[in-house]
């Protein structure tokens, strides 16, 4: 049941990315142009989802515990770390750059977008780079 309700949960917001035209580069690159070419849209996208997760914590918070899990998996970690900052800056430049963020790039991947054929490829290697590097450094401490 748990696979299934995964499954559905990305479907929609797969479907939801197509529908609202997130998985164009354009869309994304326009935004952040906002001295140029401008489409506040993508404002618009963050903004409902914003809202839906406010609205959904606390319809979900008023229950003992989840449906399918025996706890809430709460993260335990407040801090700011060198990791996260480090991690948020390369996000975003290679968002600012390409155009894509993760979810996007894959919606976009059925649309063989020569820009998608190369960003989804080249941000996985990245990850596998990036947790190998993580795992090491964290062995030698």
């Amino acid at each position: 049941m748990r696979i299934l309700l995964g499954f559905l949960s990305g479907l929609l917001f797969g479907v939801g990315l197509i529908i609202a035209g997130m998985s164009d580069p354009a869309k994304v690159l326009n935004f952040l142009d906002v001295f140029g070419t401008f489409d506040p849209s993508l404002a618009f996208v963050m903004g409902g989802a914003a809202i839906t997760t406010f609205l959904g914590y606390r319809m979900v918070w008023r229950r003992e515990r989840p449906l399918l899990l025996a706890d809430f998996q709460i993260p335990s970690r407040r801090d700011i770390d060198g990791d996260l900052l480090l991690g948020a800056a390369t996000f975003g430049i290679g968002w600012g750059i390409g155009g894509f963020c993760p979810g996007p790039a894959w919606t976009a991947l059925p649309l063989a977008a020569p820009g998608t054929l190369v960003f989804l490829p080249t941000m996985l290697i990245g990850m596998g780079v990036a947790t190998i590097l993580k795992e090491r450094r964290t062995a030698l401490a």
